[in-house]
């Protein structure tokens, strides 16, 4: 029997305060600076520790998680800087021609929901998406309701969940579980494409009777719901630049395209060129979104870049942190329960630092059935509630941390990682639960979020579960 302390049992009491808290769709952070704070107490026997731990726990958290926030401050800056010129509107000008009626344009928005997801992040991505493909897609035969279902379930779900290009979900996952980030990332972008195929083609064949022809009167009267948004969209673009617009609706694509191709033959090399993964991966596409940024704001205004510049990332760094800042405390709880940072945030010098979650599950290993499927279904549980807080990162460090402890049966950390990750990314990423980022959607829509969320369940559900089901088979 594994003896645990009382500093244990405090760990795994606050744990499950904060899957309850989860469950009932509440924030987490009190709970978890609470946790941090009483736990560091008992363990050290002094007040004065767990002031300084729950300090330390969100210092360790930020530093360990700062590369995240880097990269999305300069992806979102770049694309504030790309709308001065006009060129987020160039660049998908050649999707619309392609919608000629509504199973294509359904399968379009999904292919570049997909695509300027993977690279610039759904969020940020879906005034682009909805106030330019989605009118055009109506237009063809696609019903709005059934262009929400493309954008949240390819963007919010599919992209987000396996977030390959900048793998910032899953280094939250690696670093959690203590395994390297490609451990993680490969075979999430795996499950996130067979989730997501079988929810987008779900998706699609439930709603099929709703297809409208081209023709069909109600294609302009749901448009027209939409029309205020695209005018205003319009409104706020009279300093575009005609020709550098088109010359960056050409160049961003072609970068990132370049990025991608490389990083892909880097990671398929011998090793060569090293691969780039997890941070080598960010620290790539941030630096050529910087170098973009800096061009892109050049030639928007000679005069003006200077100033420029400062507020387009002002402005991501804002966003960036709205989007996670909640994640820090979160992560500073969960790293508390793992020894590679236990010992910083208690101050234990070269002391044996503990391992409060990994212990635990020790514990509990002869109360618990030794089965493969059963860690991995309860994994996916235990991430599709923490994703109930509408976040979908914030659950990241307690399925990484799960995972890695569950690795002492001989299953594979990444692979649980990984089906956490679905878990958490799919359900609080924005696709079934009304009180996430898919409220946007709903909103540039112009139909009603508890609707979306009705449609999305099954096929998401479903989804899931399938990908589950491969991940125990093939690993």
């Amino acid at each position: 029997m594994f003896d645990l302390s009382f500093s244990h049992l405090l760990y795994g009491l606050f744990t499950l305060v904060v899957i309850i808290t989860m469950a009932f769709r509440k924030g987490v952070v009190l709970p978890t600076l609470l946790g941090t704070f009483v736990i560091a107490w008992v363990y050290k026997g002094s007040v004065i520790g767990g002031f300084t731990a729950v300090f330390n726990a969100n210092l360790v958290a930020a530093q360990e998680l700062f590369n995240i926030f880097l990269i999305i401050t300069f992806m979102v800056a770049l694309l504030h800087a790309l709308k001065d010129l006009g060129a987020d509107r160039r660049m998908i000008e050649p999707i619309q021609k392609v919608m000629k009626n509504g199973p294509v344009a359904y399968l379009v928005l999904v292919v570049a929901t997909y695509v300027i997801s993977l690279f610039f992040w759904p969020t940020p991505a879906v005034p682009l998406i909805c106030a330019l493909l989605v009118p055009a897609a109506v237009r063809a035969g696609l019903p709005v309701m059934m262009a929400a279902i493309a954008v949240t379930l390819a963007g919010q779900g599919m992209a987000l969940s396996s977030d390959y290009v900048m793998q910032i979900a899953p280094d939250l996952s690696a670093k959690a579980a203590g395994i390297e980030t490609s451990a993680v990332a490969d075979k999430a972008l795996i499950l996130s494409l067979v989730t997501g195929v079988v929810a987008i083609v779900l998706g699609f064949w439930l709603n099929r009777k709703s297809l409208r022809n081209p023709e069909d009167p109600r294609n302009e009267f749901e448009i027209e719901r939409m029309q205020g948004l695209e005018e205003e969209e319009k409104s706020s673009r009279v300093l575009e630049k005609p020709t550098w617009s088109k010359v960056f609706a050409v160049l961003v694509p072609l970068a990132m395209l370049a990025v991608m191709c490389y990083m892909i033959f880097s990671k398929l090399s011998s090793g060569r060129m090293g691969g780039f993964e997890g941070g080598d991966g960010a620290a790539f596409i941030g630096g050529v979104a910087v170098i973009l940024l800096l061009l892109a704001t050049v030639v928007f205004g000679r005069s003006k870049s200077l100033d420029h510049i400062s507020s387009h990332i002002t402005n991501g760094f804002v966003f960036a942190f709205k989007a996670m800042g909640p994640v820090i405390p979160i992560a500073g709880f969960f790293f508390l329960g793992s020894s590679d940072f236990s010992g910083r945030i208690l101050s234990l010098g070269e002391a044996v630092p503990p391992a409060f979650l990994f212990d635990i599950v020790q514990a509990s290993q002869e109360f618990v059935p030794q089965s493969t499927v059963l860690a991995a279904f309860s994994i996916l549980i235990i991430g599709m509630i923490t994703g109930l807080d509408g976040s979908g990162f914030s659950g990241l460090p307690l399925t990484g941390a799960l995972s890695g402890a569950l690795a002492s049966n001989g299953m594979d950390p990444g692979t649980l990682a990984a089906v956490g990750q679905m878990g958490s990314i799919w359900t609080g990423g924005g696709t079934i639960v009304a009180w996430s980022s898919m409220i946007a959607i709903a909103g540039f829509c112009g139909i009603s979020v508890m609707d979306l969320v009705r449609k999305n369940f099954i096929p998401v559900m479903l989804g899931l579960i399938v990908s589950t089901v491969l991940a125990l088979l093939i690993w």
